[in-house]
């Protein structure tokens, strides 16, 4: 009970002191480096330029092959499965698992390298965006930076990703 009781007033001093630390004077914002990084023009030249490699349209394009031919599979099993003969049934779903396998090693494939993708450019693009998130720091006047997933509730207001993203935009070479 004594625990409980202190937990409560423990409790009450964080939510009465807390806004105190935070004076009327103090400008308060959220900001998201990962949309303000990915949203800027030049992670997104970045970007489109990455999944135009060779390597990355003909792994795009054999999942489009595979998905057709699962698609063409499951056709051919519903049009076909009555006349077959329990080996041909056999047989036939032998085929559809080994292209949903090879369907989902390529899909795998293609994820990791559009992640290994979206790494870089975070890695590339985060001092540039940090630079500009403090531009937008100092002209805003703002006194605390919160992270976006950090917080329940913002006024769009307080949110100045997209200012940032401006500020990249414009700083970006041409």
């Amino acid at each position: 009970m004594r625990k409980i009781k202190a937990l409560g007033v423990l409790l009450a001093t964080v939510m009465i002191s807390v806004p105190a630390a935070v004076s009327a004077a103090d400008k308060i914002a959220v900001f998201d480096l990962g949309t303000a990084i990915m949203a800027s023009k030049p992670a997104q030249e970045r970007i489109k330029a990455a999944l135009e490699r060779p390597d990355i349209v003909a792994l795009k394009a054999k999942v489009e092959g595979l998905t057709a031919d699962l698609q063409a599979l499951g056709k051919e099993g519903e049009a076909k499965r009555l006349t077959w003969s329990k080996e041909q049934s056999t047989e036939h779903q032998k085929k559809i698992e080994y292209a949903r396998a090879d369907y989902e090693l390529a899909t795998r494939k293609l994820q990791a390298e559009q992640q290994q993708i979206q790494q870089a450019i975070v890695q590339e693009f985060q001092p540039k965006t940090v630079t500009a998130l403090e531009e937008v720091i100092k002209e805003e006047g703002v006194t605390l930076v919160f992270r976006k997933e950090a917080i329940v509730y913002a006024t769009p207001p307080s949110d100045i990703t997209a200012k940032v993203v401006d500020v990249l935009n414009k700083t970006a070479p041409q």
